[in-house]
């Protein structure tokens, strides 16, 4: 009797965990079917896609990265002050997000492209003049091509430094290649296909980079988050400063946030590791399907 009812305590902690996790990143809803039919599903079946993007943990860390690089472009962000609610309602954006991309990963065609089509509608409305007298629009090429670029580099990022598994490079590069099909889909002119391209194509945008009033405010915002209790609060400073840590010297530097570069190395790697794992166990990342 007593191994069956460890085994039934600790599968209830287990679940309590998996949905305080999922709740406080506002992954308040059951996640959407897997297509595991190679000539159904919309990205490989066995791809290094849904490895990266089947890891929360690492996903958190990578997602957030992903979120502070973006700021960087003065037309972005214009974008994201005049016509996102993330001040009102930052974990419904993040749930839309995290719904898009499990879609695009893990769905049918079908799936996939209905998700790709709502976010070409909304974007079609986002669209308007910069602080600084430029015009924006939401579906431009260009645009896309650095908000596709600014993601794909930190979820990369996020999980080469703390996924379950390591990735040679050619799987990095792999990763890079599978999601240039949803890059093109979403309107991005020539997606870079290998981790080199991706590089080139986030050194070209270096010129228009610089933080503006609006990057200001959102980066503050997000970096206080919106968790309750002593434990998460605590938790996603760490996870904050772990994605800081994943950008380039000059990013953060932009940035202003720099002076992580001190903890990254004796504190914040070793804990963010220890942190990953313990998600982990409550919320188990995607396997390799072969």
């Amino acid at each position: 009797m007593k191994a069956p009812l460890r085994h039934q305590v600790a599968t209830a902690l287990r679940a309590r965990a998996n949905n305080a996790i999922r709740s406080s990143v506002g992954l308040n809803r059951e996640p959407p079917s897997v297509c595991n039919d190679p000539g159904v599903a919309y990205t490989p079946v066995g791809g290094v896609s849904r490895l990266v993007h089947g890891d929360l943990a690492s996903m958190l860390i990578g997602g957030l990265a992903s979120l502070f690089f973006q700021m960087l472009h003065p037309l972005a962000m214009a974008g994201v002050a005049e016509h996102s609610r993330y001040q009102h309602d930052p974990l419904g954006r993040m749930l839309q997000t995290a719904n898009f991309i499990s879609a695009t990963t893990y769905g049918s065609k079908q799936d996939a492209y209905a998700a790709i089509e709502r976010v070409r509608a909304v974007h079609e409305s986002v669209r308007g003049t910069a602080p600084d007298g430029r015009s924006y629009n939401a579906n431009d090429p260009h645009l896309l091509r650095w908000i596709h670029c600014a993601e794909i580099s930190m979820f990369l990022a996020g999980y080469q430094r703390y996924g379950r598994e390591r990735i040679s490079p050619s799987e990095a590069d792999a990763y890079v290649a599978e999601t240039a099909q949803l890059a093109r889909d979403l309107g991005v002119e020539s997606p870079p296909r290998s981790v080199r391209e991706l590089n080139d194509a986030i050194e070209a945008f270096r010129p228009e980079m610089r933080l503006t009033r609006e990057g200001e405010s959102a980066r503050d915002f997000i970096s206080r988050g919106v968790v309750k209790g002593v434990f998460q609060r605590g938790a996603y400073w760490l996870i904050v400063r772990s994605s800081y840590a994943l950008m380039e010297p000059w990013a953060r530097e932009m940035l202003n946030v720099s002076n992580v570069a001190t903890l990254e190395g004796r504190v914040l790697r070793p804990v963010a590791t220890l942190l990953c794992r313990a998600v982990r166990l409550a919320v188990p990342p995607a396997t390799r399907v072969s």
